[in-house]
């Protein structure tokens, strides 16, 4: 396969993944806005690491409304839910043979709908509604890569781009969450917002799947424990590791070598399906995720060398 044509199906993962992950980030952070301190704002630019950006962009307007057109509208912010879905469907038309009709027409329909909305009257634009679209129509494209894309190499790069992509969503979500809700790092401390944990949660869907495996109230340790090292968790960084090494260990069966990031893949995925939580909190969880985040971003780069010509 061409490199050009390896890069555009792993960017393609990469950008729809980001806007899904974006999307749901905006929902929970507008549930908070209703019984919060008004800092959520900062809280959520911090994960994209673009709070000078934010500072920058930030209208008489709110806060959280500003975070809201900054995150997804801005068309001038490359991580934001239009730039992100914009990317993804051009990196798709140069791949039209790559990829399935069903692919293509959700992802196509949903840009031609996002474009529509932009050339509209802002004012009255509704843009819960919006939002909650990019979401729902996020998951159809994913649901009919799956069940449409033939299991070949177009489909280990975009799966490669879409889990790398979150699996750091899903440590940056929980290291600024988690250390803003307990700023010492302690997950034992007496009292409790559960209503903020809850939305920790809802970031990646889990809220009742939490309640299912461990049937008990809302536990600090149980929640990163969810969000970090749970294998059958589709969004927790574990799963996504996993996911990440397994396409790794496709290509090179496709292609008959192994390189850097086939062995900082595997040894990522191995990192989370050995740690345990107590050890993590003993060591720090912040530094724990912080060095996750170092070794995905070096195997992006990696990936993009021995695979993409980067």
């Amino acid at each position: 396969m061409l490199s050009s044509t390896a890069k555009n199906l792993y960017w393609m993962g990469r950008y729809l993944q980001r806007a899904k992950t974006t999307a749901r980030l905006i929902e929970a952070t507008q549930r908070m806005a209703l019984q919060s301190r008004g800092k959520e704002a900062e809280g959520v630019a911090a994960i994209f690491g673009m709070e000078d950006e934010f500072r920058q962009h930030q209208s008489q307007g709110g806060r959280l409304s500003s975070l809201v057109d900054f995150l997804a509208f801005d068309e001038n912010n490359p991580s934001s839910i239009v730039s992100s879905i914009g990317f993804a469907r051009r990196n798709a038309r140069e791949e039209r043979n790559n990829i399935t009709v069903d692919v293509w027409e959700s992802l196509n329909s949903l840009w031609l709908e996002l474009s529509a909305k932009m050339r509209g009257n802002r004012d009255s634009l509704d843009r819960g509604a919006l939002i909650e679209s990019v979401k729902k129509q996020a998951v159809m494209i994913f649901g009919a890569a799956q069940v449409t894309l033939l299991r070949d190499e177009a489909y280990n790069f975009f799966q490669l781009g879409a889990f790398l992509e979150r699996g750091d969503n899903t440590a940056r979500i929980l290291d600024v969450k988690f250390h803003a809700l307990r700023p010492d790092g302690n997950p034992d401390a007496d009292e409790m917002d559960y209503f903020a944990w809850s939305e920790l949660l809802a970031c990646i869907g889990a809220v009742r799947t939490y309640r299912r495996i461990y049937r008990a109230s809302l536990d600090p340790m149980r929640v990163a424990e969810l969000m970090m090292l749970r294998r059958d968790v589709p969004r927790s960084v574990h799963h996504c590791l996993w996911m990440v090494d397994l396409s790794m260990r496709e290509l090179a069966e496709t292609y008959g070598t192994r390189g850097e990031a086939d062995r900082i893949a595997g040894e990522l995925h191995a990192r989370l399906r050995y740690a345990r939580i107590d050890h993590v909190f003993d060591s720090g969880l912040h530094k724990f995720l912080g060095g996750v985040r170092d070794d995905i971003a070096t195997l992006s780069n990696e990936i993009g060398r021995q695979f993409l010509l980067d």
